[in-house]
C-alpha cells in the first residue's frame, strides 16, 4: 500500500493564529485558557479556550466578506485551512484535484441560537440562516471557497471527528482512490454545548488539570485544524516537501456509555493497540504519547489503565494539551495532530500544564518541554458514544 506523508498544516486556537504561534506558547507553558469573554453567557467566570475576537472580526480581517453572515465554524475553520493550503504550496490546480473532509459537531449552532432567541421574542425570522445550521453545511461553504473539487465528506463522532477524518483520508490515499486530501475539523463556541457538558457538571470553572488527582473537569475551547495528506506519487510530481507521515490508525468502540469512558479502558486500549498493529512500530517506538486527557475524573483514570495495559511499565512520555487550547471537541484530533507535528519538528515534549498531584495509577506526565527523540508520536481522541480513535505520526 502506498504511503500517507502531511505536506501542509494549518491551526487556529486560543493559544493563537498559525503554526509558529502554537509552537512559541506551547513550550513556555503559555495557557489560552480564560475568562469568558466572547460567548454570551451569564457564566462570564468559567474558564474556557476562546478566541478573544468576535465572528465578524475575524471575517473582516481577512477580507472575507462572504463570511460575514455565515456561522463561526466556518470563518474559524478557513483561517486553519487557509493556512494549510499556504504550507503545503498548493495551486489553483492542485486544489481543484484535492479532495476534502471535514469534521465538526457544533456545525451552525450560534445561527441556530440565534434564531431561537428570536422566535422566543415572536420576533421576524430569516429562514435561510437555518441552512447554515446542518453540519456538512461549513464542509461545503469551505470547499467551496477554497476550490476542493475533489471528495467531499463530513464527520461527526464527537471527540474523536478529525481523527476519523484524518483516518479516513489516510486510507483513501493508501487505496489509490486519492492522491491528496484536506483532512481535520473545527468547532466554535456556542451555548448549546457550553450548557450541554455544563448540565453534565464536567466543566471546571478554572483551569482544567489533566492527569491530577484533584482534577473537577474540563475546560471546553473553540479551534480548527487542518492537515495536507499526499500519496508520494502527489507529493514528487509536484515536487512537494513532506512534514510528517501518517503511519498508523485505528479506530475502536466499546459500547460502554453514552458519555463516559469505561473503568478498564477498553476503547482507548483497543484503539491505541489497533493504531500500532497498523503501523507495524514496536511498543518501544512509540517515542510520546498526546493523550486525549480531558481532566475529568474518569477519562484521564481510564485513559491511564488503557496505556499500561498496552506499555506495562514502559510508558512513554506523556501529556495532555488540552490545558492550552481548551478542548476543541470535535477539532481536538487534528488540534492535537499539529501539536504532534511540532513535537517532532522541535524535539520537545509538550508539558503537560496545572499539575499538583499526580494521580497514583501511572507515572506521571511531562511537565517540562524535554528535549528527546521523538520519530513517533501516538496521539489520542476518545468520544462520547465509545468513538475510539488514534492516529501514529511520524518523522520523515
Amino acid at each position: 500500500m502506498k504511503k500517507v506523508y502531511v505536506s501542509g498544516v494549518g491551526i487556529i486556537s486560543a493559544l493563537g493564529v498559525g503554526v509558529a504561534e502554537h509552537a512559541r506558547k506551547l513550550f513556555s507553558k503559555e495557557t489560552g485558557i480564560a475568562p469568558v469573554s466572547i460567548l454570551p453567557t451569564k457564566h462570564r467566570a468559567y474558564h474556557v479556550g476562546e478566541i478573544k475576537k468576535t465572528t465578524q472580526d475575524l471575517a473582516e480581517s481577512h477580507r472575507w466578506a462572504e463570511f460575514n453572515d455565515k456561522s463561526r465554524n466556518i470563518v474559524l475553520g478557513a483561517y486553519a485551512l487557509s493556512e494549510a493550503i499556504e504550507s503545503a504550496e498548493l495551486n489553483t490546480d492542485q486544489l481543484n484535484e484535492t479532495g476534502f473532509i471535514n469534521a465538526t459537531t457544533v456545525g451552525g449552532m450560534d445561527k441556530t441560537e440565534v434564531i431561537h432567541g428570536q422566535l422566543l421574542a415572536q420576533e421576524s425570522v430569516d429562514l435561510s440562516t437555518y441552512l447554515h445550521h446542518d453540519c456538512g453545511d461549513s464542509g461545503h461553504a469551505l470547499g467551496n471557497h477554497f476550490g476542493l473539487n475533489g471528495f467531499r465528506s463530513t464527520i461527526s463522532t464527537a471527540c474523536s471527528s478529525s481523527t476519523n477524518s484524518i483516518m479516513q483520508g489516510a486510507r483513501m490515499i493508501k487505496l489509490g482512490i486519492s492522491e491528496r486530501m484536506i483532512v481535520g475539523g473545527v468547532d466554535a463556541l456556542s451555548l448549546f454545548t457550553f450548557n450541554g457538558f455544563r448540565s453534565l457538571q464536567i466543566l471546571d470553572p478554572d483551569w482544567c488539570k489533566p492527569f491530577d488527582m484533584n482534577r473537577k473537569g474540563l475546560n471546553l475551547g473553540e479551534g480548527a485544524a487542518y492537515l495536507v495528506l499526499e500519496s508520494e506519487e502527489s507529493l514528487q510530481e509536484r515536487n512537494g516537501k513532506a512534514l510528517a507521515e501518517i503511519s498508523g490508525y485505528g479506530n475502536a468502540n466499546d459500547a460502554f456509555h453514552q458519555t463516559a469512558s469505561s473503568e478498564e479502558g477498553n476503547g482507548a486500549y483497543m484503539a491505541m493497540n489497533s493504531a500500532i498493529e497498523n503501523s507495524g512500530l514496536q511498543l518501544d517506538q512509540i517515542d510520546y504519547v498526546n493523550a486525549h486527557g480531558t481532566a475529568t475524573p474518569i477519562n484521564d483514570s481510564s485513559e491511564g489503565n488503557a496505556l499500561k495495559r498496552i506499555f506495562g511499565t514502559k510508558i512513554p512520555p506523556y501529556s495532555s494539551t488540552k490545558a492550552y487550547t481548551g478542548h476543541t471537541l470535535a477539532a481536538a484530533g487534528s488540534v492535537e495532530a499539529v501539536i504532534s507535528i511540532i513535537a517532532i519538528r522541535e524535539q520537545k515534549v509538550c508539558p503537560n500544564l496545572n499539575l499538583t498531584a499526580p494521580i497514583e495509577s501511572i507515572n506521571p506526565p511531562a511537565q517540562d518541554a524535554t528535549k528527546l527523540s521523538i520519530k513517533h508520536v501516538l496521539s489520542n481522541s476518545f468520544g462520547f458514544g465509545g468513538n475510539c480513535s488514534s492516529v501514529i505520526i511520524s518523522a520523515v
